[in-house]
This record gives structure tokens, C-alpha cells and sequence, in this order.
């Protein structure tokens, strides 16, 4: 249990950025062997506040106390001195370097003064790992290792520095359901040695699970800080949007018309020139989602990259309405009707460095009435981009806001409200919630079932299997790059879940 003393007082933190107010007199209270959540809708300030916690802003007002003393920190490193860590929605991670380089980065242990100590280093990380229940290769390098384990490097990182207080900013976005299970448990065992967490999470059954208070911020403001027993998935959902929200996804039944979108037999290697797809066959109809449910890396990426035309297949085919698109590349098949909402968002997304008008722009800057006789025309982007921030509700800027100045789920809505906002005959929807809160989460929800009820053909891949069972007409599940089943959405989580792991060949359900 959580000790009665706080180790960290934030009391009233102010942060204003030009037009926007982020941080509105904020008070917060963690105590020693406390996972403290924090929830709030995107861009409701929760990674400014804990960004100025960790010494990366500093605030405008108010002040922040460490075992009743206040401190001020000028950077990170002076955050990291005093005890706190903090792991990013997006890893500071060093691929090329090996686990136990990442680790020490920065403050290695020498020999003679001098000399790298790697035994010493690589002894160093493996004795935490294992004091943890980490389970971190020492010697393996970043690039190599899953997405889950990353994270761990990034906790070892803290635990190495000797943190008291650790900050996870969104901890799950990019977890499979078994690896949140495992990092659970090691947040436990870390609050059991004395450890604090502050957890940001937009997932509501994880927080109720995981932390011993929860606190609600809305647009800059707290709203109410509860003891998580008691709390509900509703209630927290109403703090967090000052509306009721429908947390499960309404939908009539689909009419599927014609397919639009066909695949034959794809076979595609990945990066390091490895079959990543078998042979992997099915179709979507107009008027309908299909939902593909795996474990990540058992080739969701390749098969998205290969069917909008980021990968050229081995063989097979893809078809578009009837027509043949194999291997053509981005641009014609955004021409073709297809759109696409990236896994990562960063990397293939968005170019963080052009303004929310550029991004919002990409896929119509060559047409009427964006650009007319090779003529952009800056005040018709501008006007396009006014509108789809208002409909999507991006927040943290304008039309000329760069891009990566955005919060993670900003930054998604700007691609979905560009992906959505052409019309597509075709969309392939991979992971479209990852880092949305659950008002987002619910519109873009009535999006996608929108989209389909227009007509539109959606390939929907999600780690997420409540989003896939929820939202899908059809569910097909993926394991080593084939396809091992076609189920009913109505399917037990358990059955699926035993089909994603090569638990057993299911026989294909009748569409």
C-alpha cells in the first residue's frame, strides 16, 4: 500500500503557448509505492504538465516539491539527478546500439577513468533486469528486440539512474495485450520496492486496473482526482469529456455490395529479405469491415505496406474495383480511391516538419480546387485545413501549426481527418485509435461505421481486439502471414486469442 507522505507536490502549474492555455493551475499528489494515473482527452495537457516535470518545459506559474522541498529543474538531467524518469510514447532508444549501451548512455561506468567498462555495463543491466522480471537481453541490440521489450530498456534506463518517481507517458499504445499484461506486473513489483509511477493512459479498463488513484484533466484543468475502487469505465469517461460517451459501438447490420478490394495469394518478404507473407487470399465488399486480429509482427506491416503500395509483393495479386494495382506505387493508388491510415503515424503519417495545411494537403495539392494550371492556391489549403480541424477536433494549433509541435493523438486525427476526409473507395484503417482518448476513440468509431454504411469497402487491422470485434462485420485472423481463419465478430476473445497464438486452423464461417 501507498505510503500517507507525498514524495511529489505540483501545485498550481500554469503553461500557456501562444493561443493555447495547457496547463491551468494544476495540483497533483503521488506518494511513495503509488501508480497515480492520469487521464484526460488529447491535448488536455497532461504531457505538458509531466514534461515540465521532467525538466523539458518550464512552467509559467506554480511550483514543484520533492519530499516537501521545492525544486526547480532546468533540463532533464536535473530531473534525472533528483530521482525521476520518465519513458516516452515514442522510445529515445539508439538502434544500432545494444541494450546494455542504451542503458549506461551518458553516465558509463569506466575502467581506469578511462575505458568503457562493457562487462561492467552489461553486468550492471542484466542484474536489474533480472532483480525486475525485465527479461532484457543485455547484449542484443535495439533494433532487433520487440517494441515491448524496448520499453523495458527504456525502464531500465530509469531504474540504472536510480529513479524514485518513474513517468510513463502512454505505456500501452504500442503493446500487444500480452506484453501490457507482463509490464503490469513489473510495475507492481516496482511500487512493492518503493518506486512511484505516474501512468498517462487513455485506456480506461487498464487504469482501472493497474493504479491506487486516478486523476482527470480537461482542457488544462483538474477536474476531480478519485481512489480508483469505486471508479467506473463511465465515469471516467464523463469527467474526461463533460459529456456521456458510448463506450461500446453501435452499428445495423451491414448490406455488402461488390468487392472493391481483392487479394491473390500475396507473397512479400520483409527488410531483411524474409517470407513475411504465405499466401495470403480474401476480399473486402463495398459496404463492409473487415478486421484483421494478430499478435504484432505476424506480418499485419507487410501486408498493409504491400497493399498500398509501400512494398511490391513476391507474387500474388491486388485488385482495386475489379481492377489490378499490384506493385503500383503511392500515388496511384490514392488515385484509385485508396486510403490509408498508418501504424505509425510519425514515420509514414505525417512530415512533422510541414505546417497542419501542408499535412492536411498531401493528397490534394494537385487537384481543383487546391491548386489550379500547376497553381497552388494557399488560401483554399488554408480553408480545407479550417475545416477538418473543426470536424475532427484537432487541438494544440491552426491551418500553420507545425505538425510535430502536436500532441500523438492530435497528430493521428490530423491523419485520419486527411486519410477519411477524401472520400476513399477503399481504406485501410491500421491501428486508428492508437493514442486516441475514448471521446476520440468513439468518433472515429461513427466514422469508420459511416464510411462503411456510404458504400465504402474498410480493411480494419488493429491490435486491439475489443476495437476489432466491435467494429468488424468479418474477422480474419493472421498468425506467421497467413490467414488461419475467417470468424464471426461475435466470437469469444478466448477462441481468438487461441487462433492468434497457432493455437488451432479454424474452419472459415460463412460470411
Amino acid at each position: 500500500m501507498p505510503d500517507a507522505t507525498p514524495v511529489l507536490e505540483l501545485r498550481g502549474i500554469t503553461k500557456q503557448f501562444p493561443g493555447v492555455l495547457a496547463n491551468d493551475h494544476v495540483d497533483l499528489d503521488l506518494y511513495r509505492g503509488e501508480i497515480h494515473a492520469l487521464l484526460g482527452e488529447n491535448g488536455a495537457g497532461k504531457s505538458t504538465l509531466m514534461n515540465i516535470l521532467y525538466g523539458l518545459y518550464k512552467a509559467d506559474e506554480g511550483e514543484v516539491l520533492l519530499n516537501g522541498k521545492p525544486v526547480t529543474f532546468s533540463s532533464a538531467k536535473d530531473a534525472i539527478e533528483s530521482g525521476i524518469g520518465m519513458v516516452h510514447q515514442h522510445f529515445m532508444l539508439i538502434p544500432v546500439m545494444t541494450v546494455a549501451e542504451n542503458v549506461v548512455l551518458g553516465t558509463e561506468p569506466t575502467v581506469g577513468g578511462v575505458f568503457l567498462d562493457e562487462n561492467g555495463a552489461e553486468a550492471r543491466v542484466r542484474e536489474l533486469s533480472h532483480r525486475f522480471g525485465l527479461a532484457v537481453d543485455p547484449e542484443a541490440r535495439v533494433q532487433d528486440i520487440t517494441v515491448g521489450q524496448q520499453q523495458r530498456v527504456e525502464i531500465l534506463k530509469a531504474l540504472y539512474r536510480r529513479a524514485d518517481i518513474l513517468i510513463l507517458d502512454e505505456p500501452t499504445a504500442v503493446l500487444t495485450p500480452q506484453e501490457a499484461s507482463d509490464l503490469f506486473g513489473i510495475l507492481r513489483a516496482l511500487t512493492q520496492e518503493g518506486m512511484s509511477v505516474i501512468f498517462i493512459s487513455h485506456k480506461l479498463n487498464e487504469v482501472l486496473e493497474i493504479s491506487n488513484r486516478i486523476t482527470v484533466l480537461r482542457r488544462g484543468k483538474v477536474i476531480e482526482t478519485v481512489p480508483t475502487a469505486g471508479a467506473t469505465e463511465e465515469t471516467l469517461a464523463r469527467a474526461m469529456v463533460g459529456r456521456e460517451v458510448l463506450l461500446r459501438v453501435e452499428k445495423k447490420p451491414a448490406t455488402p455490395g461488390e468487392p472493391l478490394l481483392t487479394v491473390e495469394n500475396l507473397h512479400a518478404k520483409d527488410d531483411r529479405e524474409l517470407e513475411r507473407l504465405n499466401g495470403i487470399s480474401f476480399e473486402v465488399r463495398a459496404g463492409e469491415i473487415v478486421g484483421v486480429a494478430g499478435v504484432d509482427g505476424n506480418g499485419q506491416s507487410e501486408l498493409i505496406e504491400t497493399i498500398v503500395g509501400l512494398r511490391k509483393p513476391t507474387s500474388g495479386r491486388v485488385l482495386v474495383g475489379g481492377r489490378e494495382v499490384t506493385g503500383d506505387g503511392t500515388r496511384q493508388m490514392i488515385d484509385d480511391g485508396v486510403g490509408h491510415i498508418p501504424e505509425d503515424r510519425q514515420k509514414w503519417g505525417l512530415v512533422l516538419d510541414f505546417s497542419l495545411t501542408e499535412n492536411l494537403s498531401l493528397h490534394e495539392y494537385r487537384k481543383a480546387p487546391e491548386s489550379r494550371f500547376g497553381w497552388l492556391s494557399p488560401r483554399r489549403m488554408v480553408a480545407r485545413a479550417r475545416t477538418l480541424i473543426s470536424e475532427f477536433d484537432i487541438r494544440g494549433g491552426g491551418p500553420q501549426t507545425r505538425a510535430g509541435d502536436l500532441s500523438g493523438g492530435n497528430q493521428q486525427k490530423v491523419v485520419l481527418a486527411r486519410e477519411i476526409g477524401t472520400n476513399p473507395r477503399v481504406l485501410v484503417a491500421a491501428q486508428p485509435t492508437r493514442g486516441l482518448d475514448v471521446g476520440a476513440i468513439e468518433y472515429v468509431h461513427r466514422r469508420l461505421v459511416g464510411e462503411r454504411d456510404a458504400g465504402e469497402a474498410v480493411l480494419l487491422i488493429s491490435l486491439e481486439l475489443e476495437e476489432i470485434r466491435s467494429l468488424s462485420d468479418r474477422v480474419l485472423v493472421i498468425y506467421e502471414g497467413r490467414i488461419v481463419g475467417e470468424y464471426s465478430p461475435e466470437t469469444s476473445e478466448e477462441e481468438l486469442g487461441l487462433a492468434m497464438t497457432g493455437g488451432r486452423r479454424a474452419e472459415e464461417v460463412p460470411a
